[in-house]
């Protein structure tokens, strides 16, 4: 499933939020970074989507095999959007994973 885009949302719309990262983890986003990822989007209600650029293609971040196959290289932007009560809490906390390499993150991010 993919966001729509910002513009197409109707007046009733969740929140939505959208940020973006440069990933300098140096082996890319292999399985480990992968894993990290998933499972810090799966702590969040929001719907959570990650995608190589702002127009997507997105994919379900909470989706180990699909965050895994988008192989994003090291300088790889990566973005991510959410839509939900706590997608800006969802996009800004996996932002900072991100930003901080991977390390693990605090069990109090909700």
């Amino acid at each position: 499933m993919n966001p729509r885009p910002m513009n197409a949302m109707p007046a009733e719309a969740l929140t939505r939020a959208l940020s973006q990262v440069v990933l300098m983890h140096e082996g890319g986003l292999h399985a480990r970074p992968s894993i990290k990822v998933t499972k810090l989007a799966k702590r969040f209600q929001a719907k959570v989507w990650i995608g190589p650029s702002r127009g997507g293609p997105w994919t379900d971040a909470k989706s180990i095999a699909r965050v895994m196959a988008l192989k994003m290289p090291i300088n790889s932007v990566i973005y991510f959007a959410a839509e939900g009560d706590d997608a800006e809490r969802a996009v800004v906390a996996l932002a900072s994973l991100v930003e901080g390499d991977f390390a693990d993150v605090a069990d109090d991010v909700e």
